[in-house]
C-alpha cells in the first residue's frame, strides 16, 4: 500500500514539475524545474530498487547535465535578471514541510525495502561490470542514440538563443 502512495506523490511531482518545465517562460526556473524532474525520476527508481539508475540519474543528468544547461543559459542569454516581487511567496511556505513529508516517505519506503524475499535472486545484473556490458554490447545503439538526441538539443538550445543578425 505504501509503495503506491510512494509512486503516485512521486508520480504527480514529475508530471507537475514537467509542466513547470514546459509552461515557465524563464529558462532558469526551467532548468530548475527539470532537476526537479530527474530527482523526482531517480526517487521512482528507488522505490523500484535500482539504486544504481538513481544514483546515475542523480549524478550524471540532475548533476552534469544541469550544470551544462545552465551554464549555457547564462551564457547565451546575459542581462536577465530577476526584477520585481517574488511570485512564488505563497508558496515558499508550504515547500519546506512539503519536501520534509517527501523525504519521510522515501526514507519510508527504503527502508521497507522492495518487498522481495530474502534468498530472492536479482532480476538484472547484479554488478556494474555486468551492467556496463549489457549497456555497451546489448544495449548500444539506444546508449548512442541518447547521446544523439541530447546533442541535438544543445544545438537547439544554441540556435534558439543566439541573437538575429539585422
Amino acid at each position: 500500500m505504501t509503495a503506491y502512495v510512494a509512486f503516485f506523490v512521486l508520480a504527480a511531482l514529475a508530471v507537475g514539475s514537467a509542466l513547470g518545465l514546459v509552461l515557465r517562460r524563464n529558462p532558469i526556473h526551467g532548468a530548475l524545474f527539470l532537476v526537479a524532474n530527474l530527482g523526482s525520476v531517480a526517487a521512482l527508481y528507488l522505490t523500484l530498487g535500482a539504486e544504481f539508475l538513481a544514483a546515475a540519474q542523480v549524478i550524471v543528468y540532475a548533476g552534469a547535465i544541469m550544470v551544462l544547461f545552465v551554464f549555457a543559459i547564462m551564457v547565451l542569454i546575459p542581462g536577465k535578471e530577476e526584477t520585481g516581487p517574488d511570485p512564488r511567496r505563497p508558496v515558499r511556505v508550504l515547500a519546506a514541510p512539503l519536501g520534509v513529508l517527501l523525504f519521510l516517505l522515501l526514507a519510508f519506503v527504503v527502508a521497507r525495502g522492495t518487498g522481495a524475499p530474502a534468498g530472492a535472486a536479482a532480476p538484472g545484473p547484479t554488478t556494474i561490470g555486468a551492467l556496463g556490458r549489457l549497456l555497451f554490447a546489448r544495449y548500444l545503439f539506444p546508449f548512442e542514440l541518447t547521446s544523439v538526441l541530447l546533442l541535438a538539443a544543445m544545438i537547439g538550445v544554441l540556435l534558439l538563443a543566439r541573437k538575429k543578425a539585422s
